[in-house]
């Protein structure tokens, strides 16, 4: 048990100075979802011990028990995402803090299910039929109507990696990055050289040029030469030891030979390879993005299991949003599916819209609705671009991966699980085509180098913000 002074809240003994616990509030989310709260008082713990319509038996664990070590917001909060509640289920309790090294406890509560909030702790009103009238945040989001919302839920069609069933318009996936990259424990920063097909001119590393700070993300590119040393572009670098890439290739290890150099600058990317993926659904990225000459941003859907092969984007990429960081293009915005790295797969059912002012001045909302027959792009709640295919594989007959794609359904390679990645790129080879004044050719064996020696014609337009900052990410069963 707790290792502390312990004075029940009802019951002074020893002439203990006794302190009543504050009563603990309850809430049953709807569609799925238990919270239990308590204001903030000074604790160093708050503990939650429960059972679901059978009562306590004693001080026993419960089917819920859990120690909270941190406050959020003024309030110490116990959170089951899974728990399916149905009006009428009763919950006992018993609550314990500690405050000034005493433990403190409040035995025998009792909590019975009459309704449901939202995540914002809106109640949740049902008509006649049980349908639910509004659920702010969830059924409200653009793009997402209540009409096939039913109580208490009816089975997504999104497939997520996470337990139990998924109701239409369940919240997945939030994260608001309250915390760093290390403790959330949700993001996986890559450690790699990026190569085929964009060879961008950038190494991922993981570094203080990624942080969280005031409850954003926030990504730039700082130069190889700041964290390596001066002339780290005409020597090798060896990132084995911790590598996200495939091992014993380029994107572990590179060493410069003659014109061709290092990649000149680091970027990130972090991904959520290894904590969540999913196949349909809404994701929402409220976002900045970064300025200067040559930076793309990397908001996007990237295949888990490459089903249909590594090479060339063989098995798509969703872009949610990107637009390129050169003042020329900074009011046009596009995203969608990515066929192929290079040709006309590339771009062929990218949407495009333009903005009044550049994108990068203010934050966004850019979503983009994923379904087993259509991918719709979303900028601020505003629908701008939608792909309804009869067949990629038909329409993009004689691409390599079309024999592939054949296997799949009408949307492959789209029909897979995917995962969310956040980062940017500098040049490469692919994203800025020849026809663009820049300073490399793609085809040449001096690309980076070119682009290297000629910063001084472009480098005095990074001296706005060039990070690429997240405000959160949430994704939505459809």
């Amino acid at each position: 048990m707790y290792l502390v002074r312990l004075c029940v809240a009802v019951l002074c003994v020893n002439l203990v100075r006794c302190y009543e616990v504050p009563t603990a509030k309850l809430e049953a989310i709807y569609p799925r979802g238990l919270r239990v709260s308590i204001p903030d008082d000074g604790f160093s713990i708050f503990a939650f011990h429960g059972k679901l319509n059978e009562e306590m038996e004693g001080l026993e664990a419960g089917r819920w028990s859990a120690d909270i070590t941190k406050a959020k917001n003024g309030r110490w909060t116990f959170r089951d995402r899974n728990a399916s509640l149905k009006i009428g289920d009763k919950i006992y309790f018993w609550t314990y803090v500690i405050k000034d090294s005493l433990g403190y406890r409040q035995d025998n509560g009792e909590w019975t299910v009459t309704g449901y909030v939202d995540e914002d702790g809106s109640p949740v009103h049902f008509d006649a039929a049980g349908n639910p009238v509004s659920i702010p945040g969830v059924t409200d989001a653009p793009g997402l109507g209540q009409e096939n919302v039913t109580f208490p839920c009816q089975i997504s069609e999104t497939v997520a990696s996470m337990p139990g069933f998924i109701c239409k318009g369940q919240l997945l996936f939030e994260d608001n990055f309250s915390s760093n990259i290390e403790q959330g424990k949700i993001w996986t920063p890559e450690i790699k050289i990026p190569g085929e097909p964009d060879y961008p001119f950038n190494v991922y590393l993981n570094g203080e040029h990624i942080r969280v700070d005031g409850g954003s993300l926030s990504i730039k590119p700082v130069t190889l030469d700041s964290i390596y040393g001066e002339d780290s572009i005409m020597k090798q670098l060896d990132l084995t030891e911790k590598c996200t890439g495939m091992p014993g290739t380029n994107e572990c290890f590179r060493e410069a030979s003659g014109p061709q150099i290092l990649p000149p600058f680091v970027t990130g990317k972090i991904t959520t390879k290894k904590t969540f993926n999913f196949k349909y659904g809404r994701i929402e990225v409220n976002a900045k993005l970064p300025q200067g000459n040559w930076i793309v941003p990397e908001i996007q859907l990237e295949p888990r299991d490459h089903t249909y092969g590594t090479n060339n984007y063989a098995s798509g990429i969703l872009r949610i949003a990107c637009v390129k960081g050169n003042l020329e293009y900074s009011k046009k915005l596009y995203g969608g599916p990515m066929l192929s790295g290079n040709g006309p797969l590339r771009t062929a059912y990218l949407k495009e819209t333009t903005g009044n002012t550049r994108w990068s001045r203010d934050y966004h909302t850019y979503a983009l609705e994923w379904r087993p027959d259509s991918i719709k792009l979303f900028v601020d709640g505003v629908q701008y671009g939608e792909v309804s295919p009869s067949s990629f594989a038909e329409a993009a007959a004689g691409a390599p991966a079309a024999a592939l794609w054949m296997k799949g359904s009408s949307l492959a390679p789209f029909d897979e699980m995917f995962y969310i990645s956040l980062g940017l790129t500098i040049g490469g080879v692919t994203e800025f085509s020849d026809e663009d004044p820049k300073p490399w050719a793609n085809s040449a064996t001096k690309a980076a180098l070119n682009f290297w020696e000629s910063r001084q014609q472009w480098y005095s337009s990074w001296l706005d913000d060039t990070a690429l900052r997240v405000d959160y990410v949430r994704v939505y069963a459809l």
